[in-house]
């Protein structure tokens, strides 16, 4: 991008040292041999021509790569968006994960202790079945939270595996 914007810089230098060239010409007094000052002036102004179309061109290529570069800034930022999403559910199915098995754990652990104590508590047997269930469901969720991250990522490297087999 600086090469470009060196090289226009150049031109247009070299734009403005013509049309001085031309405007000097010009402004001088009828010589005797005006022929050669009119060829010359006439020689300028086709050089300041091609200048002025180079330099269109390279405003043009650089418009062109500006927005190449946009799209390509853009699709970053969405592929960085979409992995934040896929980040947070998994994160928040892990959490879940994490608070669901500790709630077993401590029904368990009362559970245990009841039966040690020689009591019968069908409340805490119904309890730890209701805890080990949603955890269970925790576990599937998390599970295919961290399954549709990978599909996401292999997602795309199959669409181009499918594009470079047929084109």
């Amino acid at each position: 991008m600086t090469d470009l914007s060196l090289i226009e810089t150049r031109l247009t230098a070299a734009l403005d040292r013509i049309r001085q060239g031309t405007r000097t010409l010009a402004e001088r007094p009828a010589a005797a041999d005006t022929s050669d000052a009119e060829a010359r002036i006439a020689e300028l102004t086709a050089k300041l021509d091609e200048e002025e179309t180079a330099n269109a061109q390279l405003v043009e290529r650089v418009k062109l790569l500006k927005e190449r570069q946009d799209g390509k800034l853009a699709e970053l930022e969405s592929n960085v968006e979409a992995g934040r999403t896929r980040s947070a559910r998994m994160d928040r199915e892990l959490q879940r994960l994490r608070q669901v098995n500790a709630e077993l754990r401590d029904i368990n652990t009362q559970l245990r202790e009841a039966v040690s104590a020689g009591v019968s508590e069908a409340h805490l047997v119904n309890k730890a079945m209701l805890a080990e269930l949603e955890a269970l469901r925790a576990t599937q969720s998390a599970d295919a939270a961290e399954m549709d991250a990978i599909l996401d990522e292999l997602k795309p490297i199959i669409e181009q595996e499918a594009r470079d087999a047929t084109g």
